[in-house]
């Protein structure tokens, strides 16, 4: 299966963010550079399994590019003969030891998968009653779910997501960069899903739908009238909108133990599953280590703050 992130519509996207692009051996590798230096970091977001046999490939590719490292987090499910593969390629590489080392992931090591092939009945039965209790609270509020990708929606996702981000204090994509992205992605991967109360649009979703998953990237509502429980009824429509598609999986972007929205996921009964992680490609050895240690550095300061 096909990643939204590695689409033909996501790489023009982040073409026009501003990062250079390459596609090679099934895979969208994104360039972006470091602020105040001429190098640059290379990603690869949700592609297929990274081949031993590619590696010299993108390592030339890193090389014209100026790149110090390159990121791959391949979307393939864990398996620890996997993992022992990709370990050995760092001793295997020409003798260098300039293969795949373990790096600082950029997704959750696992996320939820809802199996979207049961009938809607069969579904709603395997929620938890927490679950199902709210998302009948909801319909008696008249909560009222749609799929609106009109500007004027996507107005107010913008609206709700910068609202969300200072009252969460999350560090998130500027307005712009949501914009490009809906640009290039509108209908034909990306989809916003709107919840109404008393004429009022309280939360918005961005969903993606591509060869067989749907998928919950985004997700922005405003602080008022959390006793509706909006989110889980639109958690109920976006299954539903899935299952019209004709989708067989939905992926739940993402899980981060304790977290309050976690626990919100686990009411509707998905599978945990993990990925085999992220793999650096070492190109320029000590300003890679450079890279990581200020890295960290940053990290810490920002969480200070």
């Amino acid at each position: 299966m096909t990643h939204p992130l590695q689409t033909k519509e996501w790489g023009e996207f982040r073409k026009e963010w501003g990062n250079e692009i390459e596609f090679a051996q099934d895979n969208l590798i994104i360039f972006s550079k470091i602020p105040y230096t001429n190098f640059k970091i290379g990603t690869v977001m949700k592609g297929p399994n990274i081949a031993r046999s590619d590696l010299a490939t993108f390592r030339k590719i890193g090389q014209n590019n100026n790149a110090i490292f390159i990121k791959f987090e391949p979307n393939v499910l864990h398996d620890q003969k996997l993992v022992s593969k990709y370990k050995q390629s760092l001793a295997g590489f020409a003798g260098k030891k300039m293969g795949l080392i373990e790096g600082k992931r950029l997704f959750t090591p696992t996320s939820f998968w809802i199996d979207l092939t049961p009938s809607e009945e069969d579904l709603m039965k395997s929620f938890s009653s927490k679950t199902r209790y709210n998302i009948r609270l909801a319909q008696k509020h008249g909560v009222e779910i749609k799929i609106d990708d009109s500007d004027k929606a996507f107005e107010k996702y913008l609206e709700l997501t910068t609202e969300t981000n200072k009252r969460q204090g999350f560090y998130s994509h500027t307005p712009r960069y949501h914009k490009l992205m809906w640009k290039y992605l509108k209908t034909k991967i990306a989809h916003l899903m709107t919840a109404t109360y008393n004429d009022e649009v309280i939360s918005t979703w961005i969903l993606f739908a591509h060869d067989g998953f749907l998928y919950y990237p985004y997700g922005a509502s405003t602080d008022k009238h959390k006793e509706v429980m909006a989110n889980n009824l639109m958690m109920w429509e976006a299954i539903k909108f899935g299952k019209k598609l004709g989708l067989t999986t939905f992926d739940l972007w993402g899980r981060e133990e304790g977290k309050g929205f976690t626990k919100f996921k686990e009411g509707y009964n998905p599978k945990v599953v993990e990925f085999v992680g992220s793999w650096d490609l070492i190109i320029n050895k000590p300003l890679y280590y450079l890279y990581r240690t200020l890295e960290k550095i940053r990290w810490f300061i920002l969480r200070l703050r």
